[in-house]
Order: structure tokens, then sequence, then C-alpha cells
């Protein structure tokens, strides 16, 4: 071992779904606009904005395990 350096690990890529609503989270506990409010829809735009990209984050996860969250029947062909 002459000379050889251990290298970091490598970091694991974070969920889009998770880190979406890290952020927010992380936004909540500092801003005080959404301090104050119940609803994410309530907030400040920001908040609001990063709210949004996790609901996004949502549906495009479960669209790609292959799970709809919509609860429209599907339509026959004419």
């Amino acid at each position: 071992m002459s000379g050889d350096r251990v290298g970091a690990a490598p970091r694991k890529a974070e969920d889009p779904t998770l880190r979406a609503y890290r952020l927010w989270f992380e936004h909540t506990r500092k801003c005080d606009d959404c301090k104050r409010v119940r609803q994410a829809s309530a907030g400040c735009e920001d908040g609001r904005a990063l709210w949004g990209t996790y609901r996004l984050a949502c549906v495009g996860h479960s669209a790609m395990d292959g799970t709809s969250t919509t609860t429209e029947t599907p339509r026959e062909p004419s």
C-alpha cells in the first residue's frame, strides 16, 4: 500500500420525490409565511412552487411504477 489513497464512497442518488419533499420541508422550517399556514397551498410563492414540484415528482414516480393516481375510468374508443 505505497501511496494508495482510499477514495470516498460514491454517493447514492437521492430519489427525486424525497429530494423535492426535503427541499419543501427545509423551506417551510425557515420561511415565516409558510410556518403560519396549515396547508402548503396557502404558503408563500416559493413554498407553493416547491410543493408543486413535489406533487409532480409524486405523479411522475407513480407513473414509472405503473400505478395510476387518477380515478377516471378509461374511455372506449369511438
